[in-house]
């Protein structure tokens, strides 16, 4: 797309945005919310205080996390994941959903409490990388030593420099390290992790960041399971991309991650979100041998998803508009409508 068009796409809907904002505010977009209809699950993920696009994009503020909640209490019908597969919908509200992706300590600290005071539901999709010695997600690793890192490193005797959002990208193929890594299994992730620490050793440097890349601990992950208005499910073992790997890799993942957080919480796991939303014909086959009966994509991938039961798409989040302009782009699913 040309720059040209570029900002002048950006600018219209950057007046949309002003627009409904100013209609809130007036109480027009009020009528569009008590008059909607449907059902949507949506997408969080890291919940934190401020600066939240500190390393993740996906990040929201805790301040506006709560407007959310004050929006769905007030205009909506907040209903659990397995009320939503049993398609036990309000006819007369917009049906809402609520789901957290990748486990971070962040939704124990932030959002199990304000789950309680707006008596709400919400399931939890957590990885199992606790159980494999690590207290960090490979790909939030990358993302906090790209920020503070060097402008260049050199990795496996090819050099990387940072691009655009401060992604190392490679001098020679052009791809970017995330991606690169993104193909291959937990191995080379251990050791990229192991070998780029040193360039940014955050966890002395910066302890204060602990809320961007922290996940839960199986104490913390026990205690969201007990309350009554949070559920667990599977994000896979390691957060690899089940649909790149190896599928004798990705069953091993799903079945020891189900097997991990059963044990913890002492409740059937029979749910999975994706991680990165991909997947395989092959690995939704193995994920329901495994014992999973809802699985949970962004977009599915093949038309007949349709049509299975088990498979439901969910929207994601955009941490960058306002909660007005979050609902509205909720019940159309669009942010560009």
């Amino acid at each position: 797309m040309p720059l040209v068009q570029k900002i002048r796409s950006k600018l219209t809907r950057e007046s949309k945005y002003l627009r409904r904002d100013i209609s809130d505010l007036l109480g027009v977009e009020k009528k569009n919310y008590q008059s909607a209809s449907g059902a949507r699950i949506m997408i969080y993920h890291g919940i934190c205080r401020d600066d939240h696009t500190r390393f993740n994009p996906v990040f929201l503020k805790l301040k506006t996390f709560e407007q959310h909640l004050k929006f769905y209490k007030k205009y909506f019908n907040v209903i659990s994941l397995n009320d939503f597969y049993q398609e036990r919908f309000s006819k007369d509200k917009f049906n809402i959903c609520l789901t957290f992706d990748d486990g971070y300590a962040n939704n124990h600290k932030y959002v199990l409490s304000l789950l309680s005071q707006y008596q709400v539901p919400a399931t939890f999709f957590i990885t199992a990388i606790r159980d494999a010695g690590y207290d960090i997600l490979w790909n939030d690793f990358l993302g906090i030593v790209s920020k503070y890192g060097p402008r260049k490193i050199t990795y496996k005797n090819e050099e990387f420099y940072k691009g655009p959002f401060n992604k190392y990208v490679s001098k020679e193929s052009g791809l970017s390290l995330v991606e690169i890594l993104r193909r291959g299994g937990f191995d080379v992730k251990a050791e990229m992790m192991k070998l780029l620490y040193p360039l940014a050793p955050f966890r002395e440097n910066r302890p204060d960041d602990e809320d961007y890349w922290l996940q839960m601990s199986a104490e913390q992950i026990r205690g969201l399971a007990a309350s009554p208005f949070a559920s667990i499910g599977s994000h896979a073992y390691y957060h690899n991309d089940l649909a790149r790997i190896p599928l004798n890799d990705a069953i091993e993942e799903m079945v020891r991650s189900k097997q991990y957080l059963e044990n913890i919480t002492n409740k059937p796991v029979n749910n999975l979100a994706f991680p990165y939303g991909t997947y395989t014909r092959d690995v939704v086959t193995a994920a329901k041998s495994a014992g999973y009966n809802q699985l949970l994509a962004m977009d599915f991938h093949f038309e007949e998803d349709r049509l299975d039961p088990t498979m439901k798409e969910r929207f994601t989040v955009n941490p960058f508009i306002s909660p007005a302009n979050q609902m509205h782009s909720t019940i159309t699913r669009s942010y560009e409508r």
